[in-house]
């Protein structure tokens, strides 16, 4: 059988699917749509990360594909409905980059509340900023909100109450009766009164149409005064130029954004020259750990699927 792999995937994982079958790996086929969609016309899976568009058009030029192995957790980049209408099995990389992004969730709240980190230049000129970076905050005894209880979010949770944070707790497809929020010392709220009572709220949410612009003008205006905000989920959860406008204002005291609502972020945009804003290029997820994680867990199901008679 034949594999197309048109983004990064590890090397040792490339080559366990290359053991077993006819497999073609490419990271830069992404860039060429072209290319791509003619490597497909022989092809029985496809494995992509997050940038690679798994539309109708694809998914027409694929007539033997069975299978789309992603790389990740994000599903917004394929058509999952035209894959179940054709029996493509989609299988993401559940868990397998939790890690990274709880780590990454912990660090950038840290480095926002203590506001010290950015001072190598003065130091190194001779100017001595230590009254002025004299009042960052603790994240012990700070309240965590995590929207969003899937895997990501229930390990950011783990974490969090490790460095001594309270942590709340907002899923509506997570009853409060479910025995995890007690598991991970979650208290189940409402996200109104999470976002009134957190230091620090960060998303964990996929990007439908109930969560575009979850994070928007109001609800800023509702959080404490300072409070901190991560995205590490999709771009348009959050409302970027309500983000920009609470950071200028004081109203939010710092933002860490990896996702934007267009990738790669673009000129111009509201967030360029706001105070106490991190923005990272989408790597949360992305540690030369989690990347051996994710590819050797998408190489074993991939393999398993074509494995499995249809």
């Amino acid at each position: 059988m034949r594999i197309v792999i048109s983004e990064f995937m590890d090397s040792p994982a490339v080559g366990l699917l290359a053991a077993r079958h006819d497999t073609l790996y490419d990271a830069a086929l992404v860039e060429r749509r072209e290319a791509l969609i003619a490597a497909l016309v022989a092809a029985d899976a496809l494995i992509v990360r997050n940038r690679t568009r798994v539309d109708a058009a694809l998914l027409s030029a694929a007539p033997r594909l069975k299978i789309v192995g992603r790389l990740g957790v994000g599903l917004d980049n394929i058509d999952v409905e035209a894959c179940r209408t054709r029996g493509i099995a989609v299988i993401p990389a559940t868990g397998a980059n939790a890690l990274a992004v709880a780590e990454y969730v912990v660090c950038t709240a840290m480095m926002l509340l203590r506001g010290a980190y950015a001072s190598t230049e003065d130091v190194v000129e001779g100017r001595w900023p230590r009254a002025a970076l004299s009042g960052g905050r603790e994240l012990a005894g700070k309240t965590l909100g995590v929207v969003g209880f899937g895997s990501i979010g229930r390990l950011t949770a783990k974490l969090a109450n490790a460095v001594s944070m309270s942590v709340l707790g907002y899923d509506a497809n997570v009853p409060a009766s479910d025995a995890g929020w007690r598991d991970e010392g979650v208290e189940p709220c409402t996200l109104d009164a999470l976002l009134v009572r957190s230091d620090v709220v960060t998303l964990h949410v996929p990007l439908v149409a109930q969560t575009r612009n979850l994070i928007d003008g109001a609800r800023i205006a509702a959080m404490k005064r300072g409070a901190i905000v991560i995205n590490t989920s999709r771009g348009g959860v959050v409302d970027e130029a309500a983000i920009a406008a609470g950071l200028r204002s004081g109203q939010l005291g710092g933002a860490a954004l990896d996702v934007f609502e267009n990738e790669p972020l673009a000129a111009g945009s509201p967030l360029a020259g706001c105070p106490n804003v991190l923005l990272t290029p989408h790597v949360a997820g992305v540690t030369a750990e989690s990347n051996a994680r994710v590819s050797q867990l998408i190489a074993e199901r991939v393999l398993e699927a074509l494995a499995t008679p249809s």
